[in-house]
């Protein structure tokens, strides 16, 4: 039986494809789950258009994360923190201290988002990158300052 899938799907294929599977296979499991659709022309025609709304949509997506990168590579955060002797840090700046500082300053981010390779452990002014989407990046600029 051939069937066109609406969704990737391991050991079979990409969305999209027609693939030949059993009868039964198809009829009592990619179906149900609504993993696949038989290979008839009204049914490729609707997974073409499903196909075209994902792709307005993640571009609708990506419009907006570009806009909120804009507005982030213009952000700056200061943290203050107490130090010892000869500037040393207590502890460390995290993502969770600097997603704290961007909720302050009007700007909810995921820490999970925010990419520290280590957390910042001196004082100094630091360029954080933020991944907003998957294919755009933002800067911030996090000033560690003592109090």
């Amino acid at each position: 039986m051939k069937i066109v899938l609406r969704q990737d799907y391991e050991n079979l294929g990409k969305a999209g494809d027609i693939v030949n599977v059993k009868p039964g296979y198809a009829r009592n499991f990619l179906f149900p789950r609504q993993i696949a659709y038989p290979a008839k022309p009204n049914y490729i025609r609707m997974l073409e258009e499903e196909a075209r709304q994902k792709q307005q949509r993640k571009h609708k997506e990506k419009k907006a994360a570009e806009a909120l990168a804009e507005e982030l590579n213009k952000v700056s955060v200061t943290i203050s923190v107490s130090v010892g002797e000869e500037d040393k840090l207590f502890g460390s700046v995290t993502s969770m201290d600097i997603a704290e500082a961007l909720k302050k300053e009007g700007h909810d981010i995921d820490r999970k988002k925010i990419i520290l390779e280590e957390p910042i452990k001196a004082l100094g002014i630091y360029s954080v990158p933020v991944k907003v989407h998957p294919e755009v990046e933002a800067h911030i600029k996090v000033w560690v300052v003592k109090e």
